[in-house]
């Protein structure tokens, strides 16, 4: 599971610089786009991160069910001392990547089903700025997107400092330097991402 976590903290961190071009200008939000959809590199990616996404899942199902019944030490993230084990983030990790995957649900529906699903059936998608106007003139969407960011802030905080935990790096010198890059790492998407919903609400784009 640390792995597959790992994997998709690049692809955070990817998506929300690709993001943030938004803000930057409509062409070159849309040069973007266009290069997503096109470039047969990307298109080959697009499986290997839904498997990346899957295997995440279903590695988080295996630890949270033997968790919940036998709780043995060995499926569980390794921790460096009790009071980093009891962190809200690491008790309710679960939790928030339920939550993740179902506002990354609605993300699909939104953006990708109107867009790259569309060119995949042989359909025309729809402009990709386009749509991220008329979701965000909504404070509703706005706010509902927050809610999802917030959740991935605290789930990557924690996910990304114990991935490297559970993979070795347990001594007392790497975890605090981890936990703090996890932080940054964790506020940095946080605000990339959370920007462009505020500044579309706002009027704030070029």
């Amino acid at each position: 599971m640390s792995l597959s976590g790992l994997f998709l903290l690049v692809f955070l961190a990817l998506h929300a610089g690709l993001n943030a071009c938004a803000l930057v200008s409509r062409d070159l939000y849309g040069t973007v786009c266009a290069f997503m959809d096109t470039n047969p590199l990307v298109q080959l990616m697009v499986p290997v991160l839904a498997g990346g996404f899957i295997v995440h899942i279903l590695f988080s199902l295996f630890v949270e069910f033997h968790n919940l019944t036998a709780r043995p030490r060995s499926m569980q993230y390794a921790v460096a001392n009790k009071s980093q084990a009891t962190s809200w983030a690491s008790k309710n990790m679960f939790v928030l990547g339920i939550i993740v995957l179902g506002f990354l649900a609605i993300h699909l529906v939104n953006f990708w089903s109107k867009m790259q699903l569309q060119h995949w059936i042989g359909g025309e998608g729809q402009n990709a700025y386009d749509l991220i106007v008329n979701l965000f003139s909504k404070w509703q969407f706005c706010v509902l997107y927050l809610v999802w960011f917030s959740a991935i802030y605290y789930h990557v905080s924690h996910g990304f400092w114990s991935a490297f935990q559970t993979i070795g790096l347990t001594n007392s010198l790497w975890i605090p330097r981890l936990q703090c890059l996890a932080k940054i790492y964790a506020e940095i998407v946080f605000l990339a991402y959370a920007a462009v919903p505020v500044c579309f609400l706002l009027g704030i784009r070029s």
